[in-house]
């Protein structure tokens, strides 16, 4: 299997020389995905909302990939306040309360004031 690039066609991917995902040796790598609405191009202001998008993002790069949330082995997530926590584990939890990923979660800065969190995934292609 060759390596494939997967895009959101959002112009900050090009800008900054990444792809959203990229599938390589049966496994789909996830790039670090904030929670812009891509639709309106902007940021919610709620971490719970934020969360949301996010995973949306990154389930269409795992559907173009031929993978899913089940497929997840790894998460990481990046949070800027650790108050926002319960509302990032609402979101998670019901994605991945039955699959149980590994995970990693860091309180840290990210590069715009209005991001709240960042999430970054790692999945085995089925088969």
């Amino acid at each position: 299997m060759s390596r494939r690039l997967i895009s959101t066609g959002s112009p900050f991917e090009k800008v900054a020389g990444y792809s959203r995902a990229v599938v390589e040796g049966g496994f789909v790598f996830v790039s670090g995905t904030t929670g812009y609405d891509y639709a309106s191009m902007s940021m919610p202001g709620d971490a719970e909302t934020q969360a949301r998008n996010a995973f949306a993002t990154i389930e269409k790069a795992l559907a173009e990939a031929g993978a899913s949330f089940e497929d997840v082995v790894q998460t990481r997530y990046y949070l800027v306040d650790p108050a926002d926590a319960e509302a990032l584990f609402r979101v998670t939890g019901a994605i991945f309360g039955e699959i149980r990923p590994a995970n990693t979660l860091i309180v840290c800065g990210l590069l715009k004031p209005e991001m709240k969190l960042e999430v970054e995934v790692l999945a085995k292609l089925p088969g």
